[in-house]
């Protein structure tokens, strides 16, 4: 019935940022224009991040175009967002974030086999500078090696 969709948007900077620890995967309590910019890929995941608020779930900051045949109901850009997720995740996710250090991160936002629109989250601890030293070292030398590879 629905085609494999092909909307994938990454937060690059949460990988290089933090060490992401555990992934769960979401859905997103969304208006109509805003799935409708979702699958236009207009949607961005810069300086997003995750709080909660009366035990649920809500993602912060998540950039959302405004839909351009959108009439006078279309949407906040930056609105905040409920995320749905079962008790036991949520619970998992509040005693992860009550130790030091540790914080809720969105790292991708697609559309599944079904039409819905699905953000998985992170539960990450922070980088230090060294860290991320290393980690671009690392990628400089995966990226020499293929370039070696190839000849």
């Amino acid at each position: 019935m629905f085609k494999k969709s092909n909307i994938l948007i990454r937060n690059k900077r949460a990988t290089f940022d933090y060490e992401i620890l555990d992934r769960f995967l979401a859905g997103i309590q969304l208006y109509g224009t805003e799935i409708k910019s979702i699958r236009d890929g207009k949607a961005g995941l810069n300086d997003t991040y995750c709080t909660f608020i009366n035990d649920e779930l809500w993602v912060r900051n998540m950039h959302i175009a405004t839909y351009f045949f959108g009439s006078y109901n279309n949407h906040d850009v930056r609105r905040d967002r409920k995320l749905l997720l079962t008790k036991r995740e949520l619970s998992k996710l509040s005693r992860a974030t009550k130790e030091t250090g540790n914080t809720i991160v969105p790292t991708k936002l697609f559309i599944n086999d079904k039409g819905l629109a699905k953000l998985e989250i992170g539960v990450a601890k922070g980088k230090k500078n060294y860290d991320k030293r290393q980690s671009l070292k690392e990628k400089e030398d995966k990226r020499s090696i293929d370039r070696e590879m190839k000849r």
